[in-house]
């Protein structure tokens, strides 16, 4: 018997056990946000597969998305960066992930945590939604276009209601596994208590 799974990760192997084991799993460490956030931008215009393939030449590039380490590069490190065929080479994307570094550092510096930050557009917990179909899940919500408008107030780029919210869904912000999915259950169970 075939498990049943939410039709956008199709038969790819990578992007079937990224669906198995990563997607909408809770995540609260700041450092894990923040590469998350910064992969969800570099895929602007382009297909999430065409990152994940990416992924790790990406951690190899960006010191493991090291924000301390990534806040200090300098023009070298960028062109670096432009230079590297492993990863997306936008120079508006590497600017806005140094930039965006250099954000998170102020913020953690300033007492801000970053996780507790992005978790309070949900109230701390993860949103349980139950959707029967992958049609009847939105784009973005109220709470995505909150984020974003609040990310781009701080200062962050390539980060609209909808990248937003493919974020939100990825670090498990919301559980959109549609009901039929075998990963529901298993993600709507790993919400802190």
């Amino acid at each position: 018997m075939t498990e049943s799974r939410c039709g956008w990760c199709g038969t790819d192997p990578l992007y079937v056990a990224y669906h198995d084991t990563d997607w909408g799993v809770p995540e609260y460490d700041a450092r894990a946000l923040w590469e998350k956030l910064v992969l969800d931008g570099f895929q602007a215009g382009l297909a999430w597969i065409t990152i994940l393939r990416k992924r790790e030449a990406f951690r190899a590039a960006f010191h493991g998305f090291d924000p301390r380490k990534v806040a200090a590069y300098g023009e070298a490190d960028r062109q670096r960066l432009l230079n590297d065929a492993g990863i997306v080479r936008s120079a508006a994307k590497i600017d806005a992930a140094i930039k965006g570094a250099r954000i998170w550092c102020e913020m953690q510096d300033g007492g801000d945590d970053f996780s507790a930050w992005l978790w309070s557009f949900v109230g701390g917990e993860p949103i349980q939604n139950q959707w029967g179909e992958m049609k009847e899940v939105p784009t973005q919500t109220a709470e995505s276009v909150a984020m974003a408008k609040a990310l781009k107030a701080r200062g962050f780029n390539f980060c609209g209601p909808v990248i937003v919210y493919a974020f939100m869904q990825a670090v498990g912000m919301v559980n959109d596994h549609v009901t039929p999915c075998f990963r529901h259950g298993e993600v709507r169970d790993m919400a802190r208590p």
